[in-house]
């Protein structure tokens, strides 16, 4: 740990982060003055801005839970296979990019792609047959015809699939995905609920953006939802993953796949905790109870660890997701350029940048550089930050990548 924050605050808040940026800390603050939290607030050392409470940020609450403090991705989280592959095996960058090429082929890349058929899984019916086919007002039939759709796919922004390789010479493979658009509907909707309920209680609370649903009423229908976006979430990443493990297997007649990880991010989980159970908030952050496998990866072009748990209290065992941003997506553009980032990419098999699409004509001419390396801490960095709570087990280096 870093540093614990306890000025004019309910409760202390204990960080990782050597330095948490002003809005960050600010979100931090409101977090430890809000009325249903439970003993402090613990910040990772890949926290920085998110919307409501920082992204790297954990906290326990009692009897209530806050949709945005599991944020709009429910159950984004990662994958990783380990193979019998040796790094001689892919030294040829034509191979890497033709795996590549294999894997956009079959799997849609980005915000908006979708398979063009309903995809097959048991989830959807048991679901509705769990709710008495009465779903809450975040469904439609329309909606749920694109979350078929979905299921599978990557999405945008920092999701990625990457070949690595360990340090020991083992290829890898490794992806980042969530719960798509089926998560985001989720979140909005509860979050809207609970302004409603909060404002309608008179409840006062340092920003609308934390308002909290108790667990006797409405609560516990967030969280039966939520579950719901978190078992697709980790089916997504499994349907990617079996796609990804066929490609391989085209490619690599003998591969073997000795061991696979499949962990959430974002989710709310009842704990035991200081004695007490709570809803554990984790907004950014991976379970890391004693000698649970995680991962934490880098940016596109540094390297991802696979992690175990130590199981520490203080942070309500819990480390970070990733590296964390030190540049938002629109400062990246704007600062960084294309020649830096080319040669931080160096010997990475990917896609060149492309134009930005955030903004008006005028602004056009910028590349999308919002998820290079240098938008991002050190990974290296961020992994000894928080050697108390987890031991880095393998060391993985990008080889190839498909982004988001």
């Amino acid at each position: 740990m870093k540093w614990i924050y306890d000025k004019k605050v309910k409760l202390p808040i204990k960080s990782w982060c050597e330095n948490v940026e002003d809005g960050a800390l600010q979100q931090a603050i409101n977090l430890a003055n809000h009325p249903v939290l439970y003993q402090h607030v613990a910040l990772m050392p890949d926290c920085h801005i998110g919307y409501g409470m920082p992204i790297g940020g954990v906290i326990a609450t009692e009897q209530a839970v806050i949709p945005n403090a599991v944020g709009v991705d429910i159950g984004c989280g990662m994958g990783a296979i380990e193979t019998n592959l040796k790094q001689e095996n892919l030294k040829d960058k034509e191979l890497i990019r033709k795996i590549i090429n294999a894997l956009k082929s079959r799997i849609p890349v980005g915000e908006g792609h979708a398979h063009q058929h309903e995809q097959h899984w048991t989830g959807f019916e048991q679901y509705l047959d769990s709710v008495q086919r009465k779903p809450a007002g975040w469904w439609n039939q329309k909606s749920w015809e694109l979350d078929s759709r979905n299921l599978g796919t990557l999405g945008g922004g920092n999701h990625f699939i990457e070949l690595q390789v360990a340090d020991s010479g083992k290829i890898w493979l490794m992806l980042h995905s969530g719960s798509r658009n089926l998560g985001h509907r989720i979140a909005s909707y509860y979050h809207q609920k609970a302004v409603e309920l909060t404002t309608k209680q008179h409840i006062a609370l340092p920003d609308k953006n934390l308002a909290f649903l108790h667990m006797e009423g409405q609560g516990q229908k967030y969280i039966h939802d939520m579950n719901f976006a978190l078992s697709y979430a980790m089916e997504n990443r499994r349907k990617m993953m079996e796609i990804f493990k066929e490609i391989m297997t085209d490619f690599f007649k003998n591969i073997e796949f000795t061991q696979e990880i499949n962990i959430h991010h974002n989710y709310a989980a009842l704990e035991s905790h200081f004695g007490k159970k709570v809803w554990v908030h984790r907004k950014g952050a991976t379970a890391a109870s004693k000698d649970l496998k995680g991962i934490i990866p880098g940016s596109m072009g540094t390297a991802s660890y696979i992690v175990q748990g130590l199981g520490n209290p203080q942070s309500f065992m819990s480390c970070s997701h990733g590296a964390g941003r030190v540049l938002g997506r629109k400062e990246a553009c704007r600062r960084l350029t294309v020649e830096e980032c080319n040669k931080a990419m160096a010997g990475v098999v990917f896609d060149r940048w492309s134009k930005y699409r955030g903004w008006g004509k005028k602004k056009n001419n910028l590349y999308d550089l919002s998820e290079a390396p240098l938008a991002y801490k050190n990974i290296d960095t961020v992994i000894e930050a928080q050697d108390d709570l987890v031991i880095p087990l393998v060391k993985l280096k990008p080889l190839g990548v498909v982004k988001g």
